[in-house]
């Protein structure tokens, strides 16, 4: 399979109309524990005529232990990353598009709070759905102008920067956790069978999402 280098074409173009870009991208949404977490990556014209770091790309196309490194330079190489969370109990008291929001907007807020003029910038959104400008409608938040694009975390070097620098923070996040048994080092939360396997033996934990792991319950049953 070829593997698609990313580039900041679109990036440079978009930093003709715009002083900065904010790329974001998800990791997190399809687990069945743990929290999602929302990766922003800040580029602006100067950034954008660097080199892209050897070997960035969508976080599921980096090698797991090669992924550290290449997060580390991709932070080095953006003007400013941040990551936004919506943990497990959020996420089954909101449901998963308002927790994304959620999760975006405090990314952006955290960039904010380190200066960055967000009200400025075009936010680039890996995907088909618009969940941020959902977010800050429903909350009465500042607008925020935001272009969804498919495959961007493929093609556009900043949203592969901000999917590797989001990947490696949640894995370490599930690594960490106290593990009594799920194997979270391994699944890092996601519906393996050794994972399947654990919550009909030990039942669901704090950190699971429990409207998620029952549904995922019928095939096969969990309980």
């Amino acid at each position: 399979m070829t593997v698609v280098a990313p580039r900041l074409t679109l990036e440079r173009r978009l930093l003709k109309q715009h002083p900065l870009v904010i790329a974001c991208d998800e990791v997190g949404r399809g687990a069945l524990a743990g929290p999602v977490a929302v990766g922003a990556a800040v580029v602006d014209a100067t950034m954008a005529r660097r080199r892209i770091p050897e070997g960035l790309r969508d976080s599921k196309l980096v090698p797991e232990h090669r992924r550290p490194d290449v997060a580390t330079r991709a932070a080095a190489w953006v003007c400013h990353s941040a990551i936004g969370w919506a943990d497990a109990a959020e996420i089954d008291r909101i449901g998963i598009i308002a927790a994304l929001g959620q999760a975006a907007v405090r990314a952006i807020e955290s960039l904010r709070a380190d200066g960055v003029p967000v009200h400025d910038a075009l936010v680039i959104l890996d995907g088909n759905h618009d969940y941020i400008t959902r977010h800050t409608a429903q909350h009465g938040a500042e607008t925020l102008r935001v272009r969804p694009i498919i495959k961007a975390d493929r093609d556009c070097a900043s949203a592969a920067a901000a999917s590797v620098i989001a990947k490696v923070a949640r894995d370490r996040v599930m690594t960490d956790l106290d593990d009594p048994g799920y194997q979270w080092a391994r699944n890092k939360g996601y519906a393996s069978a050794e994972h399947r396997d654990a919550i009909r033996r030990m039942g669901l934990s704090p950190h699971h999402r429990a409207s998620w792991a029952i549904a995922d319950a019928a095939s096969p049953p969990l309980f």
